[in-house]
């Protein structure tokens, strides 16, 4: 582990050397780029049930940043906590429900000290974070970011010792068009680098898993066979999830989850 800490640190640096004269272009880009970009709202009714009611559902809680809290669609049903539950309904043959805590602008940080006091249930059977993209337009260094992610974890395994605790891939930012070409290099290396630093943390704790699969669009739309092979069809404001993209991303969460060795959870009830 301490091997992958000293590379990680070491890519950090030579990305922020690499970085630095781009950085004052950054600054102006990141401004025209905010005005560019519309302001969406997050999703509303944060709370559902997949598959019905049931005497005995799964609690799925799923907690976040932005994309968890369902800018790009009108409700959380249509977003990625919708079809993450519908996928492991449909598989699991039995009904889910799921609330969602996230909010828009907030860094790992942010989910320890504002999100988490917030959680209103007392037991869960999975938890599952996405968080990152803040991290890194905050220029989040990893020694940081895993002092933030060891304080959530630690956190989430006081509240609810025996959940698995989830982590989805970190997102895509190489890919969102509504970037430069710079804010692309400079930000999204810097989310890869998060990215490993995180597959670290979640392969020494327990019940702790990463989706680390690094995300690209080209990938996605062969392997979901979506013909239209236009990244503007996955995003809704060329920066957060569209309908389509939250599909697909849930989706695969979910295929993800069920692949997982979890047989100390209520996830080792056999498919029916």
């Amino acid at each position: 582990m301490k091997k992958k800490n000293t590379i990680n640190k070491l890519k950090y640096l030579v990305g922020l050397i690499l970085s630095l004269p781009l950085f004052p272009f950054l600054y102006f880009q990141g401004k025209e780029i905010r005005k560019k970009v519309p302001k969406l709202p997050e999703a509303l009714k944060p709370k559902g049930i997949a598959n019905g009611p049931s005497e005995s559902p799964l609690q799925l809680l799923v907690l976040g940043e932005s994309t968890i809290a369902g800018v790009g669609v009108k409700e959380h049903k249509d977003g990625f906590t919708g079809a993450l539950a519908n996928t492991l309904s449909k598989t699991l043959r039995c009904a889910i429900n799921w609330r969602v805590y996230a909010r828009s602008g907030y860094t790992a940080k942010q989910l320890c000290t504002k999100i988490i006091p917030k959680i209103e249930e007392t037991t869960a059977d999975l938890i599952v974070i996405g968080i990152g993209g803040n991290d890194a337009f905050t220029l989040n260094t990893p020694k940081k970011w895993s002092i933030d992610i060891e304080n959530l974890i630690n956190l989430l395994q006081d509240k609810f010792p025996e959940t698995p605790i989830f982590f989805t891939n970190m997102p895509p930012i190489k890919e969102f068009p509504a970037f430069t070409k710079a804010i692309q290099f400079v930000i999204g290396n810097l989310v890869e680098i998060l990215g490993k630093q995180l597959q670290i943390i979640a392969e020494e704790k327990a019940n702790v898993y990463y989706n680390a699969e690094v995300i690209t669009l080209q990938a996605w739309s062969k392997r979901n066979k979506i013909s239209e092979n236009n990244s503007k069809i996955y995003f809704s404001d060329g920066v957060h999830p569209s309908k389509l993209t939250y599909q697909v991303w849930g989706k695969e969460m979910g295929t993800f989850i069920l692949l997982q060795n979890t047989a100390t959870t209520k996830f080792s009830i056999p498919v029916l």
